[in-house]
């Protein structure tokens, strides 16, 4: 009876659950591998770009940097979650607990599904979506409610009036980044992040999106609060701004939603500007070099921009900040989008025209 039991089972597991495990349940494995390496290897780089950063800035203004934790200082990251994770987390006086909770899981969390349609290297996405960019650009304009609820939820004038304040930066920017990405799109013709990259962009094509390049770096150092846009905190004015009632492992997770943002914005700038994991400047002999490792070099480039800014430049104040954002980049950014639109029809390499010249 048992014999013949185990023998129905057997058939019926390989008839019907064999095709059931190699058709769902492989994929979904890999898929689910995919995402804990993409956020694994996410979380690793924001504890060391904290590292790399404390080290630039520290050669930048002839100090040594963090040297005393682990060899050349490598364990200071490890050494800093740990302290934050010891910690006690404290509520303000009559702060919405929940919302104040929810505020940088939102900021951290945003930060990182925003990673399913970057692709590392051809092929190498989670998804591949056909409106990648329209998702990417979705998700990162979302980040201001984090902001918003922190400044809210900590009972606190201080943080609730850096919230607005970061609210209103992030906003104006976004506008200008837009326009910035609209001029990306008529140059390639897709909103996927994969035919962005792989689309070709002769050399006056590239020497016409410059100067968006170097609106968008300035709009990323905006949009994500660094120096010298870091106005939601303010030493005399503002304290910590909007995380300013924060401490222990909810404040880590801010900590860690803004250098991961930094991350994500460097990525967006070298897929749209800086040929994604291609080979840079046409160098072919160098093409046995995974592109995965040309990706993460320019991404490396970004990220040094970053912090060579925040070395560099003082503090604006909010009204140059505000000036710059709806007198000159808005201006100019509506402008070049003409202006590009314009050349394109012109040389007829609109991309939306290029292929009805090729069916008829």
């Amino acid at each position: 009876m048992l014999q013949d039991l185990s023998a129905q089972w057997t058939t019926f597991w390989a008839q019907n659950c064999t095709g059931f495990c190699n058709d769902m349940l492989m994929p979904l494995f890999w898929i689910v591998l995919h995402i804990l390496t993409t956020v694994g290897v996410l979380l690793g780089a924001v504890a060391y770009l904290t590292y790399a950063e404390r080290k630039v800035l520290a050669a930048m203004q002839r100090r040594q940097g963090p040297m005393t934790v682990g060899p050349l200082g490598l364990l200071q990251p490890i050494a800093d979650g740990i302290k934050l994770l010891s910690k006690e987390t404290i509520f303000p006086y009559q702060a919405n607990k929940f919302i104040f909770i929810l505020a940088p899981m939102i900021t951290f969390g945003l930060a990182l599904i925003a990673w399913v349609v970057i692709p590392v290297d051809q092929g190498l996405a989670i998804s591949n979506m056909n409106v990648g960019l329209l998702y990417l650009f979705a998700i990162s304009s979302m980040g201001v409610y984090g902001v918003i609820m922190a400044g809210w939820a900590s009972n606190s004038r201080y943080a609730f009036l850096g919230g607005l304040r970061s609210a209103s930066q992030m906003v104006s920017y976004e506008v200008s980044m837009g326009l910035v990405i609209v001029t990306v799109l008529l140059c390639v013709g897709s909103l996927n992040l994969t035919e962005i990259v792989m689309a070709d962009r002769p050399w006056w094509m590239v020497i016409m999106l410059f100067p968006m390049l170097i609106v968008f770096l300035v709009s990323i150092l905006a949009e994500t609060n660094r120096a010298p846009f870091d106005l939601p905190e303010g030493e005399s004015e503002l304290s910590g701004g909007y995380m300013v009632e924060y401490s222990a492992f909810a404040f880590a997770l801010f900590f860690l939603g803004e250098y991961a943002n930094m991350i994500l914005m460097s990525a967006m700038t070298t897929i749209l500007f800086l040929g994604g994991w291609k080979v840079p400047f046409g160098l072919e002999f160098l093409s046995f070099v995974p592109g995965f490792i040309w990706f993460a070099l320019k991404v490396c480039s970004v990220l040094f921009f970053f912090i060579w800014a925040r070395a560099s430049f003082p503090r604006y104040r909010y009204d140059q900040l505000m000036r710059l954002g709806w007198k000159i980049f808005l201006p100019l950014t509506l402008f070049w989008v003409v202006f590009v639109a314009g050349v394109l029809i012109y040389t007829q390499t609109l991309p939306f025209m290029a292929e009805n010249m090729e069916k008829f």
